[in-house]
């Protein structure tokens, strides 16, 4: 079985490599729901947003939900990021393992805050405000496959609300990570948000329709519903490795690196580095989307800590990033294992 795994995610590597000539076009701001594109956790954005070869904690689920097969044990965790623009995006999520693997659930909301209405004739607004909103609720489920072996999915509802207008979709997300070596080199892969295309709907896109304007007499206000075209999710194959390496009896690093083949971008690759201290404090750096065209996301930094107390773990991570444009943006993790 190893061997028919390895070479399934070799396979999934050439391929990714392969797809680059293809690609003629980016297809940016054409997909629904881009909000699933945000890292909840504030350790992996503080380490370029690449862990797929990470299973360990709670927070590599997001990048790899074969992650959920390697927790031994209740985890909680809550995310906030100041994002760009006065944007706020919060996550929840926990999981539980059982004696047939590990369970998991999150949810996930981003609000805009209030946004002027402003039209054509009105450039600088019309007095009106309006919010943009959106929510995934997920559901996952993870277990070892073998000793070195761990796989792992999860489905997701997601829904997008802008101002009288709403959209849904549902996705499916799935990952596998293999210990390649004794000393915990790791290979992983994901697909993430394969899924339903969305149409929007609403009471902003009803509209007083004329069938036949040049005849006289009929009923020239009926009723009737403006139709969007359908989006489709923005689906992301990943593919990295991890190695840890251990400096001496009190400290140990983590270097990861991930290649990224999304359905709406150029393909890029993502890598960063974790120096932990005696399991305590953690210093984190990383550089994400590397040879992406026109990217405007670059360095990585972050922090974390992880306490005991009667038998419980605390873990608190801060993560920063940059944009050439819209400046950086903030993401705090706490994390509770029981």
């Amino acid at each position: 079985m190893s061997k028919a795994i390895v070479t399934l995610i070799i396979a999934g590597l050439a391929g990714l490599g392969a797809g680059g000539p293809a690609v003629a076009q980016t297809k940016v701001g054409t997909t629904f729901g881009q909000f699933l594109a945000v890292e909840p956790g504030a350790r992996f954005a503080g380490m370029g947003n690449a862990g797929v070869a990470v299973d360990e904690g709670l927070q590599a689920v997001y990048c790899n939900p074969s992650a959920l097969g390697a927790l031994e044990r209740p985890v909680a965790q809550f995310t906030h990021n100041a994002w760009f623009a006065g944007i706020n995006y919060n996550y929840a999520a926990l999981a539980y393992p059982m004696g047939f693997g590990t369970l998991f659930g999150s949810v996930t909301a981003l609000s805009s805050g209030e946004i002027d209405v402003r039209t054509v004739s009105q450039p600088l607004g019309t007095g009106e405000r309006y919010t943009v909103s959106d929510v995934a609720v997920a559901f996952g489920y993870g277990r070892h496959v073998t000793e070195r072996f761990v796989a792992g999915g999860q489905v997701n509802y997601v829904n997008e609300q802008i101002w009288q207008a709403s959209a849904d979709a549902f996705t499916a997300s799935l990952g596998a990570t293999y210990r390649l070596t004794a000393a915990g080199l790791k290979l992983g892969a994901s697909l993430s948000h394969l899924g339903t295309t969305a149409r929007y709907s609403g009471q902003v896109l009803a509209i007083q329709y004329d069938p036949n304007p040049d005849e006289y007499g009929n009923n020239s206000a009926l009723p009737a519903d403006q139709y969007t075209g359908d989006f489709p999710v923005p689906i992301l194959f990943r593919i990295g490795v991890s190695m840890p390496y251990r400096v001496d009896e009190e400290s140990a690093l983590l270097f990861v690196v991930d290649a990224y083949h999304p359905s709406d971008n150029t393909e890029s690759m993502s890598l960063g580095a974790e120096w932990l201290w005696k399991d305590t404090l953690a210093l984190r750096a990383g550089y994400q989307n590397l040879f992406q065209e026109d990217s405007e996301l670059g360095l990585t930094l972050g922090a974390g800590v992880k306490a005991a107390f009667s038998g419980t773990e605390f873990q608190f991570d801060y993560g920063w990033g940059t944009h050439e444009y819209l400046g950086s943006n903030h993401r705090v993790t706490f994390e509770l294992a029981f």
